[in-house]
C-alpha cells in the first residue's frame, strides 16, 4: 500500500476524508468505546416500555477494515432506541453505536441518511458482547427479555460499554519515621492508631470507579514469637489481611510487611478526601513483639482508575 497524500496538514492540499479518521485513529491509539464513564448509558425510559433510551456523551468508532480508521459520534440529549416485544420465548438483543460507511459497507447515502446511528441486533446469542465481524460499531448494551415481554425494566440491561482511553492517576505518600511505639499487647483487637498517625489523606477522583492500593511498612522491628496482622482503611472500606509470623527468635529482627487490594470505588466515596491508614493487631497472644521508630517508614502508594457508571 501506497502512502496517502498529502501528509495532514499540507496548504494546498485536498485531503480525503480517510486521512482524516486516521488521524482520530493515531490519537485514540487505536482503541475505541465511549470517552467517559457515564457517556452513552443505555438506561430504561422514564415509563418503562418497548424501548430504551440513550444518554449523552461521544465515543471513537473504530472501522472495521484496516486503514478506514477511526470515527467520532456525539449524542445530546436522550436517543429512543425501540425494542420489538418477545413472544412465547425469551430473545436477547443488542444495542450498539454503528456506523455505516458506505465506503466500506452498506448503501447508506451521507448526504440523505444517517450514517452513524443506534442499532439493534436481534435475537442473539445470550452472551453476547460484541458486533458481528465486520461491522463497525460499538457495543452499548444487552438486552435480555423473558418471555411475553413489551416493557424493558433496568434489570434486563446488561452495560457493555467499556471506556476507549480510560483515564488512571497515582498518588504515592510516605511517612518517614516515626515516635518509638510497641504494638499494644491485647489479641483480637485492631489498633486503629498503630503504628502512630500513620494515615494519609487521598483525594478521590470524581471520574475514578476502581483502584490499586497498597501499603507497605518497612523497617518494623519483631522479637520472640511475633504473631500479628496489618491491613488498610480507607474511609469505610477494610482491606485484606496480611500476617507476620514467625517462631520464637532470640535477636530482634527488623522486618517489612505488604498489603494491597484493588477496591471498586462507590459514588459516594468519589469526589472526596478520603483518610487511608494502616492498622495492625496481634493474634493468639503470641509473646513477641514488634515496635516502630525513626528507622520506619510506611508507604500507600494508590492508583485510580476510570470505568463505566
Amino acid at each position: 500500500m501506497t502512502l496517502i497524500q498529502p501528509p495532514m496538514m499540507v496548504n494546498g492540499g485536498t485531503h480525503p476524508a480517510r486521512a482524516f479518521r486516521m488521524m482520530v485513529r493515531d490519537l485514540a491509539r487505536g482503541s475505541q468505546g465511549v470517552t467517559e464513564g457515564e457517556d452513552l448509558k443505555v438506561r430504561s425510559t422514564a415509563t418503562p416500555g418497548a424501548a430504551v433510551r440513550v444518554g449523552d456523551g461521544s465515543a471513537i468508532v473504530r472501522g472495521a477494515t484496516w486503514g478506514q480508521g477511526s470515527y467520532t459520534q456525539y449524542n445530546v440529549g436522550d436517543a429512543l432506541v425501540p425494542i420489538a416485544p418477545t413472544g412465547g420465548t425469551r430473545r436477547s438483543d443488542l444495542v450498539l453505536l454503528r456506523v455505516e460507511d458506505p465506503e466500506y459497507e452498506g448503501t447508506r447515502n451521507p448526504a440523505t441518511q444517517d450514517i452513524g446511528y443506534f442499532h439493534v441486533i436481534p435475537n442473539v446469542p445470550a452472551n453476547t458482547t460484541a458486533p458481528p465481524p465486520g461491522m463497525t460499531g460499538i457495543p452499548l448494551a444487552r438486552i435480555d427479555l423473558p418471555p411475553n415481554c413489551a416493557t424493558v425494566t433496568d434489570a434486563l440491561i446488561t452495560d457493555l460499554r467499556s471506556i476507549a482511553n480510560p483515564r488512571r492517576q497515582r498518588q504515592l505518600q510516605t511517612i518517614n519515621g516515626f515516635p518509638y511505639s510497641q504494638l499494644p499487647s491485647q489479641s483480637g483487637v485492631w489498633q486503629d492508631d498503630w503504628p502512630p498517625n500513620g494515615r494519609v489523606f487521598t483525594d478521590v477522583p470524581a471520574w475514578a470507579t476502581a483502584s490499586n492500593v497498597t501499603a507497605t511498612l518497612t523497617g518494623i522491628r519483631v522479637w520472640g514469637e511475633t504473631y500479628f496482622g496489618v491491613r488498610m482503611k480507607w474511609g469505610d472500606w477494610i482491606g485484606t489481611e496480611y500476617q507476620v509470623d514467625t517462631d520464637t527468635i532470640t535477636y530482634v529482627s527488623r522486618n517489612s510487611v505488604m498489603a494491597s487490594d484493588s477496591p471498586a470505588l462507590a459514588p459516594y466515596f468519589r469526589g472526596r478526601t478520603q483518610e487511608l491508614r494502616l492498622q495492625a493487631g496481634r493474634y493468639n497472644n503470641a509473646n513477641g513483639g514488634g515496635d516502630v521508630s525513626g528507622s520506619t517508614a510506611l508507604i500507600f502508594d494508590v492508583e485510580f482508575i476510570e470505568g463505566v457508571i
